[in-house]
């Protein structure tokens, strides 16, 4: 990212405050949403991966812990001793957390192979096809949230597919997620989709930052120290977003989304084939 230009940096911060927002309002996004941004500014999503990648493993552990850190303390005495009851009153008032870890180990055990074959494939795959599959695939989800269509499984098998397909283009470029949710969102509550998603995007992602670093992959560690503050910046008012996406359905927004990534993506696919 040393060839870049002022206004190119202003748009990568713009870009990462964006991509902050989108994953703590949405709880996923963050790459697919931001993604076909930052390619239309540098075409290589080698460079950005590994920053998306620290962001979404720093702040996913955080919010999980902040979220999380009230159950433990109401477990503890004024000093911090484990309280322990007795009969059904204590499991009834024993806090469950804000992470289905159950169906969360579920997940992952049918999603790791595909993942670690789309990891290899991320390195073998030349930066502009890679680019061009980003875009499509994104293409795709923006009209399912244009027609207010998205990804939906009626079955086991189809989660099955569903999840193995979003391991798979997880692992080549991070932009799985509607794939995932349009089998999470059937079966995890919806007050712990948000953290039990961050759960799974923290392991899936700390598989690729590990593949990364056993490649010798340029990590941007430079870059992460004035991009964090932005993405920390989006971070914050994306919480609050949270807050109100929970209580009610916002096809409206999503809409717009839609029709943005469609040009977005719809730009960027004309300057991969140029």
């Amino acid at each position: 990212m040393s060839d870049l230009s002022l206004i190119q940096y202003g748009l990568v911060a713009l870009i990462f405050i964006w991509s902050g927002f989108v994953r703590s309002g949405l709880g996923f996004g963050g790459a697919v949403l931001s993604l076909p941004f930052l390619l239309l500014v540098k075409d290589d999503p080698l460079v950005f991966l590994p920053i998306i990648a620290v962001h979404l493993l720093v702040f996913s552990s955080l919010t999980i812990w902040m979220n999380n850190r009230g159950s433990r303390n109401s477990q503890g005495g004024e000093n911090g001793e484990k309280l322990t009851g007795f009969g059904p009153d204590a499991a009834v008032n024993r806090p469950e957390g804000t992470v289905d870890w159950p169906y969360l180990w579920r997940m992952l055990r049918i999603m790791l192979v595909p993942k670690l074959i789309g990891v290899f494939g991320l390195f073998t795959l030349p930066a502009n096809v890679l680019s061009a599959i980003i875009f499509v695939i994104v293409a795709i989800y923006s009209v399912s949230y244009i027609l207010n269509r998205p990804f939906r499984s009626k079955s086991k098998t189809v989660d099955v597919a569903l999840l193995m397909a979003g391991g798979y283009i997880s692992g080549t470029s991070l932009i799985g997620a509607p794939l995932i949710i349009a089998v999470a969102a059937q079966h995890v509550a919806r007050e712990k989709l948000r953290d039990t998603l961050f759960g799974l995007w923290f392991i899936l992602v700390l598989i690729k930052l590990a593949a990364f670093i056993w490649v010798g992959l340029d990590l941007q560690l430079i870059h992460h120290l004035w991009l964090l503050p932005c993405a920390a910046a989006g971070h914050v008012i994306g919480l609050r977003f949270h807050e109100r996406i929970v209580k009610a359905e916002t096809p409206v927004f999503f809409r717009l989304l839609g029709i943005v990534l469609l040009v977005v993506s719809s730009v960027g696919m004309v300057s991969v084939l140029l």
